[in-house]
């Protein structure tokens, strides 16, 4: 296979140009030729400059991450896009990068990999982007405690040894849960408008307590790398069905 190759079955699988109108990052193959033969891919959320230094030592073809280095535009490759973009070209490393599409992707993505964790049934796409959706909604199987769920989070996702952070404000037995992962306290108002009991998200703002506390719904902040790297993970199981080997590189944050 050649980049151009999974570059192409990746953007269908994963539906990259109905996210085009919604998503800053440009999504699909970001830097590389079409036609580089591919025999190992390397997966990781971040394409920062450890990420693809161990990509390139670990002998990949192409990089595929969730977070890309393209954010609407570049004007200049100096600075950081210039020590990011640089041993890409110089290894000969290629870059494919999935955002929205590999968060709201009903069985590939972010969401349905934490869905997938907490067993949830049910399930339907929410967190309202424009026409899309970039997290996903369920029920659980049997109505859990909330610090049951917040413990279970905590000792299964990649924390960086931070802790899962648990504002206790909605019912203290969960059935309903929603979940946009990586920075998603946006969505709360949605959350609560579909009388969800939880919200799992990675990440808070100052304003997600007082709006919270009104609303009568839990959040749960897991951590933003720690919610988003099961849609890579699932990238590589699929990418390796289709012949190449792949690596995962865990570059936890605790963020």
């Amino acid at each position: 296979m050649d980049t151009g190759d999974i570059a192409t079955r990746l953007d269908e699988r994963l539906a990259i140009e109905d996210y085009a109108d919604v998503d800053a990052s440009p999504n699909g193959l970001q830097v590389g030729p079409g036609d580089r033969s591919v025999d190992h891919v390397a997966v990781a959320v971040d394409a920062a400059v450890e990420t693809i230094e161990r990509a390139s030592e670990a002998g990949a073809d192409l990089l595929v991450t969730h977070h890309g280095l393209v954010w609407g535009s570049i004007e200049r490759v100096t600075g950081t896009d210039y020590d990011r973009i640089a041993p890409l070209i110089e290894d000969d490393l290629a870059l494919y990068v999935a955002h929205l599409p590999l968060d709201g992707h009903q069985e590939l993505g972010n969401a349905a990999g934490v869905a997938d964790l907490l067993e949830l049934t049910d399930r339907r796409p929410f967190g309202s982007m424009g026409p899309e959706h970039i997290g996903q909604a369920g029920t659980l199987p049997d109505p859990r405690p909330v610090d049951d769920i917040a413990a279970s989070l905590e000792s299964s996702l990649d924390t960086g040894g931070q802790p899962v952070r648990l504002l206790d404000f909605g019912p203290d037995r969960v059935e309903d849960v929603a979940i946009v992962t990586g920075s998603g306290v946006d969505w709360l108002d949605e959350a609560a408008a579909t009388d969800a009991d939880l919200l799992v998200t990675g990440e808070g703002k100052q304003q997600v307590y007082h709006e919270a506390r009104e609303a009568g719904v839990n959040v749960l902040l897991a951590g933003h790398y720690a919610t988003e790297t099961f849609g890579v993970r699932s990238l590589a199981a699929l990418i390796e069905e289709w012949g190449p080997t792949t690596t995962f590189l865990d570059c936890p944050t605790g963020l």
